[in-house]
Protein backbone atom coordinates (compact mmCIF):
# COMPACT_ATOMS: atom_id res chain seq x y z
CA UNK A 1 0.00 0.00 0.00
CA UNK A 2 1.36 3.43 -0.98
CA UNK A 3 2.39 5.84 1.76
CA UNK A 4 0.81 9.29 1.69
CA UNK A 5 2.33 12.73 1.19
CA UNK A 6 0.06 15.52 2.46
CA UNK A 7 -0.05 18.61 0.23
CA UNK A 8 -1.38 21.67 2.09
CA UNK A 9 -2.95 23.14 -1.00
CA UNK A 10 -5.20 22.10 -3.87
CA UNK A 11 -2.56 21.34 -6.51
CA UNK A 12 1.05 20.96 -7.60
CA UNK A 13 2.62 21.31 -11.00
CA UNK A 14 1.86 18.03 -12.83
CA UNK A 15 5.59 17.31 -13.01
CA UNK A 16 5.88 17.65 -9.22
CA UNK A 17 2.87 15.40 -8.69
CA UNK A 18 4.56 12.87 -10.97
CA UNK A 19 7.78 12.97 -8.91
CA UNK A 20 5.83 11.74 -5.88
CA UNK A 21 3.74 9.18 -7.74
CA UNK A 22 6.68 7.76 -9.70
CA UNK A 23 8.45 7.16 -6.40
CA UNK A 24 5.46 5.19 -5.14
CA UNK A 25 3.82 7.83 -2.94
CA UNK A 26 0.21 8.99 -2.94
CA UNK A 27 -0.30 12.78 -2.87
CA UNK A 28 -3.22 13.87 -0.66
CA UNK A 29 -4.37 17.40 -1.51
CA UNK A 30 -6.15 19.86 0.80
CA UNK A 31 -8.51 22.73 -0.05
CA UNK A 32 -6.82 26.16 0.21
CA UNK A 33 -6.00 27.27 3.77
CA UNK A 34 -7.53 24.22 5.45
CA UNK A 35 -7.07 24.61 9.20
CA UNK A 36 -8.40 23.60 12.61
CA UNK A 37 -10.29 20.36 13.11
CA UNK A 38 -10.74 19.87 9.37
CA UNK A 39 -6.98 19.82 8.85
CA UNK A 40 -6.36 17.52 11.81
CA UNK A 41 -9.04 15.07 10.68
CA UNK A 42 -7.65 14.76 7.16
CA UNK A 43 -4.07 14.46 8.45
CA UNK A 44 -5.01 11.77 10.98
CA UNK A 45 -6.75 9.75 8.26
CA UNK A 46 -3.90 10.17 5.77
CA UNK A 47 -1.05 9.44 8.23
CA UNK A 48 1.50 11.02 5.88
CA UNK A 49 5.20 10.27 5.95
CA UNK A 50 5.87 13.67 4.39
CA UNK A 51 4.15 17.05 4.14
CA UNK A 52 4.63 19.45 1.24
CA UNK A 53 3.62 22.84 2.63
CA UNK A 54 1.87 25.38 0.44
CA UNK A 55 -0.90 27.17 2.41
CA UNK A 56 -1.85 27.41 6.08
CA UNK A 57 0.07 26.71 9.27
CA UNK A 58 1.80 23.50 10.31
CA UNK A 59 2.32 23.13 14.06
CA UNK A 60 2.47 20.79 17.05
CA UNK A 61 -1.23 20.00 16.90
CA UNK A 62 -0.75 18.53 13.43
CA UNK A 63 2.44 16.70 14.40
CA UNK A 64 0.58 15.05 17.28
CA UNK A 65 -1.88 13.61 14.75
CA UNK A 66 0.80 12.40 12.30
CA UNK A 67 3.20 10.08 14.15
CA UNK A 68 4.56 8.63 10.89
CA UNK A 69 5.71 12.04 9.64
CA UNK A 70 9.42 12.11 8.78
CA UNK A 71 10.00 15.18 6.58
CA UNK A 72 8.45 18.55 5.75
CA UNK A 73 9.23 20.28 2.46
CA UNK A 74 8.23 23.89 1.77
CA UNK A 75 6.90 24.93 -1.62
CA UNK A 76 9.21 27.96 -1.57
CA UNK A 77 11.57 29.35 1.06
CA UNK A 78 9.41 31.12 3.68
CA UNK A 79 8.91 28.92 6.73
CA UNK A 80 7.09 31.25 9.15
CA UNK A 81 3.96 29.08 8.77
CA UNK A 82 5.85 26.04 10.10
CA UNK A 83 6.57 25.50 13.81
CA UNK A 84 10.29 24.86 13.46
CA UNK A 85 10.87 24.17 17.14
CA UNK A 86 8.12 21.56 17.25
CA UNK A 87 9.34 19.91 14.05
CA UNK A 88 12.93 19.86 15.29
CA UNK A 89 11.90 18.38 18.65
CA UNK A 90 10.46 15.47 16.66
CA UNK A 91 13.62 15.19 14.54
CA UNK A 92 11.73 16.26 11.40
CA UNK A 93 13.80 18.25 8.88
CA UNK A 94 12.17 21.26 7.22
CA UNK A 95 13.46 21.52 3.66
CA UNK A 96 13.18 24.63 1.47
CA UNK A 97 13.33 25.06 -2.31
CA UNK A 98 16.22 27.52 -2.23
CA UNK A 99 16.35 29.81 -5.25
CA UNK A 100 13.75 27.96 -7.29
CA UNK A 101 11.35 30.91 -7.47
CA UNK A 102 13.98 33.68 -7.40
CA UNK A 103 13.43 34.96 -10.94
CA UNK A 104 9.63 35.12 -10.65
CA UNK A 105 9.62 36.86 -7.25
CA UNK A 106 12.34 39.31 -8.32
CA UNK A 107 10.34 40.15 -11.45
CA UNK A 108 7.32 40.79 -9.26
CA UNK A 109 9.30 43.05 -6.94
CA UNK A 110 10.32 45.13 -9.93
CA UNK A 111 6.74 45.15 -11.25
CA UNK A 112 5.47 46.49 -7.92
CA UNK A 113 8.21 49.11 -7.87
CA UNK A 114 7.37 50.40 -11.33
CA UNK A 115 3.64 50.32 -10.71
CA UNK A 116 4.08 52.51 -7.62
CA UNK A 117 6.74 54.86 -9.02
CA UNK A 118 5.02 55.39 -12.37
CA UNK A 119 1.53 55.64 -10.80
CA UNK A 120 0.25 53.03 -13.22
CA UNK A 121 -2.94 52.14 -11.34
CA UNK A 122 -4.34 55.65 -10.72
CA UNK A 123 -3.48 56.71 -14.28
CA UNK A 124 -5.16 53.62 -15.71
CA UNK A 125 -8.22 54.23 -13.56
CA UNK A 126 -8.50 57.90 -14.45
CA UNK A 127 -8.37 57.14 -18.19
CA UNK A 128 -11.08 54.52 -17.85
CA UNK A 129 -13.20 57.09 -15.97
CA UNK A 130 -12.89 59.56 -18.84
CA UNK A 131 -10.12 61.85 -17.58
CA UNK A 132 -6.96 62.80 -19.50
CA UNK A 133 -4.59 63.82 -16.72
CA UNK A 134 -1.46 64.60 -18.72
CA UNK A 135 -1.62 68.36 -18.02
CA UNK A 136 0.13 68.95 -14.72
CA UNK A 137 1.42 65.40 -14.42
CA UNK A 138 5.09 64.97 -13.49
CA UNK A 139 6.49 61.45 -13.49
CA UNK A 140 9.47 59.91 -11.76
CA UNK A 141 12.63 58.47 -13.30
CA UNK A 142 14.16 55.58 -11.40
CA UNK A 143 17.54 55.37 -13.15
CA UNK A 144 20.16 56.79 -10.81
CA UNK A 145 18.13 55.93 -7.71
CA UNK A 146 19.53 53.79 -4.91
CA UNK A 147 17.81 50.53 -4.04
CA UNK A 148 18.50 49.08 -0.60
CA UNK A 149 17.97 45.34 -0.25
CA UNK A 150 17.18 43.98 3.21
CA UNK A 151 18.77 40.51 3.18
CA UNK A 152 20.78 39.19 0.25
CA UNK A 153 19.63 35.69 -0.58
CA UNK A 154 18.81 34.28 -4.00
CA UNK A 155 15.71 36.45 -4.61
CA UNK A 156 17.46 39.64 -3.50
CA UNK A 157 20.45 38.84 -5.70
CA UNK A 158 18.19 38.43 -8.72
CA UNK A 159 16.37 41.64 -7.83
CA UNK A 160 19.74 43.40 -7.76
CA UNK A 161 20.56 42.15 -11.26
CA UNK A 162 17.25 43.43 -12.62
CA UNK A 163 17.58 46.77 -10.82
CA UNK A 164 21.10 47.37 -12.12
CA UNK A 165 19.89 46.68 -15.65
CA UNK A 166 17.56 49.69 -15.22
CA UNK A 167 20.41 51.91 -14.07
CA UNK A 168 19.51 51.69 -10.38
CA UNK A 169 22.39 51.60 -7.89
CA UNK A 170 22.08 48.73 -5.42
CA UNK A 171 23.23 48.35 -1.83
CA UNK A 172 22.31 45.58 0.58
CA UNK A 173 22.21 44.72 4.26
CA UNK A 174 22.67 41.13 5.39
CA UNK A 175 24.75 40.30 8.48
CA UNK A 176 24.88 36.63 7.54
CA UNK A 177 26.01 36.76 3.89
CA UNK A 178 29.73 36.52 3.10
CA UNK A 179 31.61 39.50 1.68
CA UNK A 180 32.49 37.42 -1.40
CA UNK A 181 28.82 37.28 -2.39
CA UNK A 182 28.47 41.07 -2.42
CA UNK A 183 31.66 41.36 -4.45
CA UNK A 184 30.53 38.72 -6.96
CA UNK A 185 27.21 40.53 -7.52
CA UNK A 186 28.76 44.00 -7.63
CA UNK A 187 26.58 45.22 -4.77
CA UNK A 188 27.87 47.50 -2.01
CA UNK A 189 27.50 46.14 1.50
CA UNK A 190 25.89 48.32 4.18
CA UNK A 191 26.53 47.00 7.69
CA UNK A 192 23.82 49.00 9.46
CA UNK A 193 20.14 48.61 8.58
CA UNK A 194 19.22 52.11 9.72
CA UNK A 195 21.92 53.57 7.48
CA UNK A 196 20.60 51.58 4.51
CA UNK A 197 17.06 52.87 5.09
CA UNK A 198 18.25 56.47 5.35
CA UNK A 199 20.22 56.41 2.08
CA UNK A 200 17.83 54.38 -0.10
CA UNK A 201 15.27 55.75 -2.55
CA UNK A 202 13.81 52.25 -2.82
CA UNK A 203 13.77 49.62 -0.06
CA UNK A 204 13.06 46.02 -1.07
CA UNK A 205 12.53 43.42 1.67
CA UNK A 206 13.83 39.87 1.25
CA UNK A 207 14.34 38.68 4.82
CA UNK A 208 12.76 35.57 6.32
CA UNK A 209 10.24 36.21 9.09
CA UNK A 210 11.65 35.24 12.48
CA UNK A 211 11.03 36.53 16.01
CA UNK A 212 14.00 38.86 15.43
CA UNK A 213 12.71 40.27 12.12
CA UNK A 214 9.00 40.64 12.98
CA UNK A 215 8.05 44.32 12.58
CA UNK A 216 11.60 45.00 11.40
CA UNK A 217 10.22 48.01 9.53
CA UNK A 218 8.50 49.87 12.36
CA UNK A 219 7.54 53.50 12.96
CA UNK A 220 11.06 54.44 14.03
CA UNK A 221 12.64 52.95 10.93
CA UNK A 222 10.01 54.38 8.60
CA UNK A 223 10.91 57.79 10.04
CA UNK A 224 14.47 57.29 8.80
CA UNK A 225 13.38 56.91 5.18
CA UNK A 226 13.29 59.65 2.58
CA UNK A 227 9.95 61.39 1.93
CA UNK A 228 10.04 60.17 -1.68
CA UNK A 229 11.11 56.62 -0.76
CA UNK A 230 9.22 53.54 -1.95
CA UNK A 231 9.13 50.27 -0.01
CA UNK A 232 8.52 46.92 -1.69
CA UNK A 233 7.77 43.69 0.18
CA UNK A 234 7.67 40.35 -1.61
CA UNK A 235 9.02 38.43 1.41
CA UNK A 236 6.76 38.20 4.47
CA UNK A 237 4.08 40.63 5.63
CA UNK A 238 5.13 40.40 9.27
CA UNK A 239 8.36 42.22 8.46
CA UNK A 240 6.39 45.48 8.38
CA UNK A 241 4.40 47.08 11.19
CA UNK A 242 1.28 47.61 9.06
CA UNK A 243 -0.35 50.41 11.12
CA UNK A 244 2.97 52.28 11.12
CA UNK A 245 3.27 51.93 7.35
CA UNK A 246 -0.29 53.13 6.84
CA UNK A 247 0.39 56.18 9.02
CA UNK A 248 3.60 56.99 7.13
CA UNK A 249 1.74 56.85 3.81
CA UNK A 250 -1.21 58.92 4.98
CA UNK A 251 1.11 61.56 6.42
CA UNK A 252 3.22 61.70 3.22
CA UNK A 253 6.36 60.61 5.09
CA UNK A 254 7.12 58.09 2.33
CA UNK A 255 5.93 58.11 -1.27
CA UNK A 256 4.40 54.68 -1.66
CA UNK A 257 4.61 50.94 -1.18
CA UNK A 258 4.18 47.77 -3.22
CA UNK A 259 3.11 44.78 -1.14
CA UNK A 260 2.69 41.15 -2.11
CA UNK A 261 2.55 39.90 1.48
CA UNK A 262 0.56 40.75 4.60
CA UNK A 263 0.72 40.13 8.34
CA UNK A 264 -2.43 38.00 8.06
CA UNK A 265 -3.12 35.90 4.97
CA UNK A 266 -5.63 35.88 3.45
CA UNK A 267 -5.88 39.53 4.40
CA UNK A 268 -9.20 40.78 5.76
CA UNK A 269 -11.59 42.21 3.14
CA UNK A 270 -11.90 45.42 5.19
CA UNK A 271 -8.16 45.92 5.70
CA UNK A 272 -7.43 49.67 5.84
CA UNK A 273 -4.72 49.21 3.20
CA UNK A 274 -7.39 48.87 0.50
CA UNK A 275 -8.37 52.53 0.85
CA UNK A 276 -4.80 53.85 0.52
CA UNK A 277 -4.08 55.04 -3.06
CA UNK A 278 -0.30 55.08 -2.56
CA UNK A 279 -0.29 51.31 -2.20
CA UNK A 280 -0.11 48.69 -4.94
CA UNK A 281 -1.10 45.30 -3.55
CA UNK A 282 -1.20 41.71 -4.79
CA UNK A 283 -2.26 38.50 -2.95
CA UNK A 284 1.14 36.86 -2.30
CA UNK A 285 1.55 35.62 -5.87
CA UNK A 286 5.06 36.83 -6.68
CA UNK A 287 6.34 33.28 -7.06
CA UNK A 288 3.17 31.89 -8.59
CA UNK A 289 4.15 31.53 -12.22
CA UNK A 290 4.14 28.47 -14.41
CA UNK A 291 7.93 28.37 -14.53
CA UNK A 292 8.40 28.92 -10.79
CA UNK A 293 5.66 26.43 -9.86
CA UNK A 294 7.42 23.83 -11.94
CA UNK A 295 10.83 24.45 -10.38
CA UNK A 296 9.62 24.93 -6.82
CA UNK A 297 7.15 22.05 -6.93
CA UNK A 298 9.58 19.54 -8.38
CA UNK A 299 12.36 20.66 -6.01
CA UNK A 300 10.05 20.33 -3.01
CA UNK A 301 8.70 16.95 -4.10
CA UNK A 302 12.12 15.57 -5.00
CA UNK A 303 13.46 16.61 -1.58
CA UNK A 304 10.79 14.48 0.09
CA UNK A 305 11.51 11.51 -2.16
CA UNK A 306 15.27 11.80 -1.66
CA UNK A 307 15.07 12.15 2.10
CA UNK A 308 12.72 9.20 2.50
CA UNK A 309 15.07 7.17 0.29
CA UNK A 310 17.92 7.89 2.68
CA UNK A 311 19.77 10.34 0.44
CA UNK A 312 21.67 13.21 2.05
CA UNK A 313 20.22 16.64 1.27
CA UNK A 314 22.40 19.75 0.82
CA UNK A 315 22.84 21.54 4.16
CA UNK A 316 21.54 24.83 2.79
CA UNK A 317 18.23 23.15 1.92
CA UNK A 318 17.53 22.11 5.54
CA UNK A 319 16.27 25.27 7.18
CA UNK A 320 16.18 23.92 10.74
CA UNK A 321 19.54 22.13 10.67
CA UNK A 322 20.84 24.00 13.73
CA UNK A 323 17.71 23.23 15.74
CA UNK A 324 17.94 19.58 14.71
CA UNK A 325 21.54 19.42 15.87
CA UNK A 326 20.56 20.84 19.26
CA UNK A 327 17.48 18.63 19.71
CA UNK A 328 17.68 15.42 21.81
CA UNK A 329 18.07 12.24 19.77
CA UNK A 330 14.72 10.61 18.94
CA UNK A 331 14.09 7.09 17.79
CA UNK A 332 13.17 6.77 14.12
CA UNK A 333 9.53 6.10 13.27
Amino acid sequence: MSENILITGPSLAPEADAVLKNAGYNPVYLPPYTEGEGLLKIAAEAQPVGILVRMGRIDEALFAHTPKLRVISKHGVGVDNIDLAAASARNIPVVVATGANAVSVAEHAMALLFAVAKKILPLDRSLREGRWEKPGFLGRELAGSTMGLVAFGAIAQQTARFAKAFGIDVVAYDPFAPDALFKAEGVARVTDLDALLAQSDIVSLHSPLTPETRNLINAERLALMKPDAIIVNTARGGLIDEPALLAALRENRIAGAGLDTFAKEPADPDHPFWAEPRLVVTPHIGGVTRAANLRVGTDAAQAIVDYLAGKELPRNRIFNRQLLAAAPARAAN
